[in-house]
Order: C-alpha cells, then structure tokens, then sequence
C-alpha cells in the first residue's frame, strides 16, 4: 500500500473561549428544500455507520499515521458494485454497508434522490460528485446492472481496449476532471490482463469559510503531538469572535465551523489531552458523535486551527474484508453473476482510495476518488516482454539452435 503525504501542520484544532460579537455573514441556509423520505433518512444512517467504522480501521491499519478519507465515495463506489452482487456475497456486502433492512430499490433510489440533494444544495459551495464504469471491450456485461447503475448513479459507462495504454489514460482524465485536478490517477499505467472493470466515484468539494479566517493573523504556533512531543504549525485565527456552534462529549470538545450559506460545515473534534485520540475515535463509532452533534449549540467565540495540506492513499482490501465483506474479495467464493455471466468468475481484486485536502485562510478544498477493480478467474493470459531477455532461433523439427540473444535494452541497437 502506498501512501503520499504533504502536510503544512498537523491536522486539529484549539478553541478558546471569549465574549460574544456581532455576526457577520451571509443569511444561512436553515432547512433542506424538500423532505427526506423515510428510505433516504435510512441510507443516510446507514452510510454514516458505516463511515463511522470505516474510519476506525483505517485508523487502526494506520497507527499513528494521519488518515483523510472520503466514506461517501467508497460507499457509492462500492453501492454501484452491490447491485452486482448475489447470494451470500450480496448478503457480505449489505452488512458491511450497514444496508440491512433496506430493499435494493430503495438503496438505489435513496443514492438517486441523495445525489440530486447533494449538488444542489449550496449555491456558495462548489461540489461535484460524479461516477463512472469502465470495462473490457471483449466481454459482455449484464444490460441491468448497466441500467441501474447509469439511471441511479448517473453513471458513465464506457467500453475500452484494456490493453491499449490509452485506456487508463482515458480513465485517469476523467477522474482528474471531476476532482478538478487534485487527483490525477487512480488506474495503472497499464490495465493488469485480468481485470475486466472498474467502478469509480469522484467527489470534489470547495467552500469558504461562512466566516473567514484573517491572513494577517496566521502565526507559527506550537501543536502538541499524542506523544507529548511538540512541533509548529501555522495557526490561523479571526482576531475576533465568530459564530459558530459548539458541544462537549466524553473526554472531546466538539467545533463546527460553517462554510458559505451554512449548509456545509467543518466538525472538529477535539480530544481534551492529545493522548485521548485513539479512544475518542472508539467513542465516535459507538454514537457519541451523533448525540454530541444533536447537542451543538450556538455561540460566539476565538478559533485557532492549523493550516495544513494532506494527500492521502490507501488500499481497502483488508479494512473492507474487517468489515465483513471478504468474500467478495474471493476469487472462488464472490458472486457477481448480476453483473457478469461469462467464462470465469468476477471478483474484487481491489478498492483503491485516494483523497486531497487544503484547509487555509478561505475555506477548504477537498477530493477524493475510489475504484473498485473487478478481476475475473479465467481472463485470457498474457505475456508482456517487459524487461531484458534472452531469444532462441532455432529450427523446431530437428531442434538445432541457430541464434541465441539477450537483449537488455531495445533501443540500444
């Protein structure tokens, strides 16, 4: 697993309690324009327990790492593969994503109306979330997963030459499109011979602060580690109070800071020692971020956070197979036959993720992208000459050799 990281400061936040000013800021937003319906509310539990667990084991796979991960895109990445899947391997996949209780027409259609909701809902904040399927242009994929994946995830669906180069370049535009640039490739140069799809969300966020930070006023400041240990961080601040909202849970504080017309918001939690860390995220996940989020309350105070950068890789293999759905990581096992029917049996080969973030002085900048690549059992072979080797003319019948070779560069002459 490869993992890239550029980081200005360590990612956190101190809150200092102050006296309340006047407001300034655009009207917010204070509802949704219409009524979520009764599946849509469960899809968004569903996919906030499931963003909950997610996160712990990454957090556990990575140690003391920085993490940034986007639980949106891996689960409408891999809820355009669940309508794929059958059997017991379905069955692996709705627990994981925590969908039980709900129908596969409502899962879609919830993913449907949710997209719509999504893109719309902040003129002030700029966000697109986009998907796409890409598959081998010699095999022959079920016409209804193609159907419900294009009427409900608004996908893009296209068939390519996998062994022509051009083809991950084609997919790696696209995902470099819809991030806006910040992710540039989530495909291989060069498509493995035995994949046969790939499943890919994108998302891209870019909002301002509902109240911005003052340039003028960003200062090196000290930040303390989990360790004890302490390093220096440009620390952002307003030079006077702010809106926002705020909440205490067990052992954590709890910061919400809104972005343009308010329907958007940054929530730090901020642990009350920097030891803390590991067993807040324990908390988390067992639903004390849901209550301390219905307990915030508005009030008017200092922030100071750190400006920070962070580039972020990860394969989910083993953190998805945690969750319960190893099977369909299972070249023998997995069940995709609503997906696939051909020679040879389609299974995950891998979830790649990859996410960007720059937090500063404005707003905040966001992406991610995350592939689900199908591989299949009995995918024709292939032999790439790829590196120096050794060549033998020589006549078949009588086996005489005539020529022997090495080549260790082709171009050398």
């Amino acid at each position: 697993m490869k993992r890239i990281m550029r980081l200005l400061a360590v990612q956190g936040a101190t809150v200092v309690l102050a006296s309340c000013g006047e407001p300034v800021g655009p009207e917010p937003i204070t509802g949704l324009p219409r009524d979520l319906s009764v599946a849509e509310g469960n899809l968004i539990e569903a996919d906030n327990r499931f963003a909950l667990k997610l996160f712990r084991e990454v957090g556990e796979e990575e140690g003391d790492k920085n993490v940034f991960v986007s639980p949106l895109s891996v689960a409408m990445a891999l809820g355009m593969t669940y309508n794929g899947a059958a059997g017991s391997t379905q069955e692996a996949m709705r627990q994981a994503l925590e969908l039980e209780g709900m129908s596969l027409e409502e899962v879609n259609q919830s993913y449907r109306d949710l997209i719509d909701l999504l893109q719309n809902l902040d003129p002030r904040v700029e966000f697109i979330l986009a998907n796409s399927i890409w598959y081998r242009n010699t095999l022959t994929f079920e016409r209804t997963f193609i159907d419900l994946n294009q009427q409900y995830f608004d996908a893009e669906v296209s068939a390519l030459d996998f062994s022509d180069p051009a083809a991950s370049q084609t997919i790696n535009a696209w995902v470099q499109d819809k991030t806006q640039g910040k992710i540039d490739k989530i495909v291989p140069d060069q498509i493995p011979w035995d994949v046969i799809m790939y499943l890919i969300n994108a998302i891209y966020f870019k909002g301002d602060w509902t109240y911005q930070f003052d340039k003028s006023r960003t200062t090196l400041a000290p930040f303390t580690l989990a360790d004890g240990a302490q390093t220096t961080v440009e620390m952002m601040s307003h030079g006077t109070e702010v809106p926002v909202s705020m909440a205490s849970g067990d052992g954590f504080r709890v910061l919400d800071l809104p972005y343009g017309g308010q329907a958007y918001s940054m929530t730090v939690i901020l642990p009350n020692t920097p030891g803390e860390i590991a067993e807040v995220v324990d908390r988390l996940s067992q639903g004390d971020l849901t209550s301390s989020i219905a307990a915030l309350h508005e009030t008017e105070i200092h922030v100071s956070l750190p400006k920070f950068t962070l580039e972020y890789e990860i394969t989910l293999n083993e953190v998805l197979k945690s969750l319960g759905m190893g099977i369909a990581f299972s070249a023998d096992s997995a069940d995709f036959s609503n997906m696939y029917t051909g020679p040879g049996n389609a299974y995950i080969t891998n979830v790649k993720h990859k996410t960007f973030v720059a937090v500063n002085e404005e707003g905040t900048e966001a992406a991610a992208a995350t592939s689900v690549e199908i591989g299949l059992t009995s995918a024709p072979p292939v032999f790439v000459v790829d590196r120096p080797f050794v060549f033998v003319i020589r006549e078949r019948l009588s086996g005489t050799i005539l020529f022997m070779g090495r080549v260790m560069d082709p171009t050398a002459g």
